[in-house]
């Protein structure tokens, strides 16, 4: 059986939010608003909030940053992972993993062809963990933002959602540090 035991108490955690893009401004984060949004609905904290360019560099940086802080549970991007040039949010991500969670990427793909056909094999939404901070990289349209939280991020960001999920994985994130 899977879904969410009411009987678990609720534990919130603090996520922030990055929108990569060369255009966006905090008066048009369409895709940001949603997904704070949805964060802050379920019941978690939007930590901090950044908009930044299309370039690998700037984007490992905030990674890095929001990795090394050690009250961000999770960093959710939107943007820039498709297939054109200035596309390099996947990239970015994967220079900072220490664990990819490539099942995220695949069940995003498999959840988008339902409402979106094969339009979803242009989507490099990718998921991993680094310095005990999950990471996910998700497409920059609103639609893709809900779908990524509505069907994938609500319930594994969240406790009580059975069998398992990744709230409960957060204090063993780091155990390889322990046995140095």
């Amino acid at each position: 059986m899977f879904g969410i035991n009411e009987e678990i108490p609720f534990v919130a955690i603090n996520i922030a939010v990055m929108t990569v893009s060369d255009t966006r401004t905090e008066a048009d984060d369409r895709s940001g608003d949603t997904l704070a949004a949805r964060i802050t609905d379920a019941g978690h904290t939007v930590a901090e909030r950044a908009i930044v360019k299309d370039d690998q560099a700037t984007i490992v940086a905030q990674l890095r940053e929001w990795i090394a802080h050690p009250e961000i549970d999770a960093v959710i991007s939107t943007g820039g992972t498709g297939v054109t040039g200035r596309d390099v949010t996947p990239e970015a991500f994967h220079a900072v993993y220490e664990k990819e969670v490539a099942g995220f990427g695949e069940l995003f793909r498999m959840l988008s062809y339902q409402k979106i056909g094969t339009s979803t094999i242009q989507s490099r939404a990718t998921a991993g963990v680094a310095g005990g901070t999950y990471l996910f990289a998700l497409p920059g349209s609103t639609g893709a933002v809900k779908d990524a939280w509505d069907d994938i991020l609500l319930y594994q960001l969240d406790i009580r959602h059975k069998p398992c999920n990744f709230v409960e994985l957060i204090p063993r994130l780091q155990e390889h540090l322990a046995a140095d």
